[in-house]
């Protein structure tokens, strides 16, 4: 009998974790920029770079670092934007102005503190 509490409580809290990281957290894109993410070659053999936007998306004590997956001609999502995002391993999907992206999470560290 014990046991069989145990597990159900396990698999409870168990839940409860999976179900957190669910739950939308919201930011605000503070930076951008283009990095390069892989290159192209033509039927000449020449070489060109693909460049990719990685933003900073920055929470109250986390700042993300993302990137786009591959190389796409995807809007310029604003500096200063609000967003609202989830977290699934190394994605992110957020919504910006009414619009859903998925990026892939490149680096995080935490939140810089401003002096005054």
């Amino acid at each position: 009998m014990k046991r069989i509490l145990l597990l159900t409580a396990a698999a409870l809290l168990a839940e409860s974790f999976v179900q957190a990281g669910e739950r939308p957290q919201t930011g605000t894109i503070i930076s951008e920029s283009s990095v390069a993410c892989g290159s192209k070659t033509d039927k000449h053999k020449k070489s060109t770079d693909l460049l990719c936007q990685e933003y900073v998306v920055r929470t109250a004590t986390t700042d993300y670092h993302v990137r786009q997956p591959k190389p796409s001609n995807q809007a310029l999502i604003p500096v200063n934007t609000a967003v609202e995002f989830t977290l699934n391993k190394d994605k992110m999907k957020f919504k910006a102005n009414g619009k859903s992206y998925d990026y892939l999470i490149v680096s995080e560290s935490a939140a810089g503190t401003t002096k005054p």
